[in-house]
């Protein structure tokens, strides 16, 4: 940080806010939340620097993001000391910055007393940002109830939704694991007339296959083939991902050549989610080729990737394998961090290995790694659990029928009742996509099983395909 600032002495005369933005984003990404606020303190100092709400509000918003709600409520108070008036958007950067702590409750409770703040104040009525946030967090807690009254008050305000209004409850209802609310929102966003994005796609996509609901997750898929909207590498590293969990290889490898038809390369995530996929499958050889091949193509390989070959041997019963591809790969370079000792320690720990727990506490400690109390736990846990029995994947009677056909020919069986069709509230369109290849790491989902009879009804009448669609 002292060359940092020393630098800007030696070279800088004036610092233009954007490019402080720039400055602050890069280092908030770099974990350099400290040289920001020195950066801030040596802007204070020069005779240009003139108080500004949209520093404030960007220094905020990478505390929170960094879990320095301390320091962003600092920084607050410093700007009203400093003369600055506080708008909507150092509210939202406010807000934002509270949902970032551990106790996920009281910062919701915090922030919605802000919400209420803002709305008594002229300079600062919420705009679509302040709806966004709250309403994607309160999804998150499975707060229904505050959703539907959020959406209310949009309603009657000035303002509109958007489609990351809509994307964000999606999201958050969808990780949940709360299909027929996450549906429901779908049925609201047709309502609005916002159509859906790529984004939408790909979160029913994932959302879908985490409840192991594969029926619906393929009718999303091909959906968006017929939409003006384009498949992304996440579409894909999501679909692989959450039929290795099921243990449907056949169905993972189908994915895979699809995306080869569609003049997709699968990426470095794309590899770590095959690698995973393997794991599951008992296939630590194909596993251990497809680790292979991203080693030899890459100049350097990611860490993720590390992790995922370790966690495979792990998942497998067989932390010698694991510990030797560690020695190699701290003899080429790589820096392990602390989430690869972790799933190292945990399954050194269900094997019962001393000898191999205690070299890995010594490469900590040579490393400067400290352990918390939450790693120990893990461990322990991961202890308690060590029966003699082979690893299985449950997977729902829907999956296990869905591997007998094809990925891409697979029809949703028609249900006793008519069920919301994801695939016509998304609104297809009929014409072939152009792919763009895009290498965002896609999220990789947990566990769970339900069979599409058991999407949730409500009190309402269940729409149909069609219904939803006109």
């Amino acid at each position: 940080k002292d060359r940092l600032v020393s630098v800007l002495d030696r070279h800088v005369k004036v610092v233009r806010t954007e490019h402080c933005f720039l400055l602050f984003e890069e280092l908030g990404r770099r974990d350099g939340w400290v040289q920001c606020l020195e950066i801030f303190r040596w802007m204070q100092k020069q005779r240009w620097y003139v108080a500004d709400n949209g520093i404030y509000s960007k220094l905020i918003s990478v505390m929170g993001r960094k879990g320095q709600i301390r320091m962003a409520m600092w920084l607050f108070s410093q700007m009203r000391n400093s003369g600055c008036k506080p708008d909507t958007s150092v509210y939202n950067s406010l807000i934002g910055a509270h949902l970032h702590s551990r106790d996920k409750s009281k910062a919701l409770v915090k922030a919605l007393g802000y919400f209420d703040k803002m709305k008594g104040m002229e300079r600062c009525q919420p705009n679509i940002v302040t709806y966004n946030i709250l309403l994607r967090a309160c999804a998150r807690a499975s707060d229904t109830k505050q959703v539907d009254i959020l959406f209310k008050d949009l309603d009657e305000s000035i303002v509109s939704p958007d489609i990351y209004t809509y994307n964000g409850v999606i999201d958050g209802y969808g990780k949940n694991g709360m299909i027929a609310e996450m549906e429901s929102v779908l049925v609201r966003m047709k309502s609005k007339q916002c159509r859906p994005d790529v984004i939408t796609f790909n979160i029913l996509i994932d959302s879908y296959g985490r409840k192991q609901t594969f029926d619906k997750m393929e009718q999303v898929f091909k959906s968006l083939l017929r939409s003006k909207e384009r498949p992304t590498h996440p579409t894909f590293n999501s679909m692989i991902t959450n039929y290795g969990k099921a243990r449907l290889r056949e169905k993972a490898e189908s994915v895979l050549e699809k995306m080869g038809e569609l003049g997709f390369k699968p990426n470095y995530v794309t590899q770590e989610c095959l690698i995973n996929m393997y794991a599951y499958c008992d296939c630590v050889s194909k596993a251990q080729q497809i680790f292979d091949e991203l080693v030899s193509s890459q100049s350097t390989v990611p860490l993720s990737s590390l992790n995922a070959m370790l966690d495979a041997y792990c998942m497998n019963r067989l932390p010698m394998e694991a510990d030797r591809l560690l020695d190699s790969a701290i003899e080429k370079g790589v820096v392990p961090s602390a989430s690869t000792y972790k799933l190292l320690y945990k399954a050194y720990t269900r094997a019962n290995d001393k000898m191999l727990v205690q070299k890995l506490l010594q490469r900590m400690n040579k490393q400067g790694i400290v352990p918390n109390k939450k790693f120990f736990l893990d461990a322990l846990e991961a202890f308690g659990t060590s029966a003699n029995k082979p690893r299985r994947v449950q997977t729902s009677n829907s999956a296990r029928e869905s591997s007998r056909d094809s990925a891409s020919n697979l029809e949703m069986a028609s249900p006793s009742k008519p069920v919301l069709s994801t695939l016509e509230a998304v609104g297809a369109s009929k014409k072939t996509p152009r792919i763009l290849p895009n290498s965002n790491s896609a999220s990789k989902p947990d566990t769970g099983s339900e069979s599409s009879s058991e999407i949730a009804t409500s009190s309402k009448p269940e729409l149909s395909f069609s219904q939803v669609a006109s």
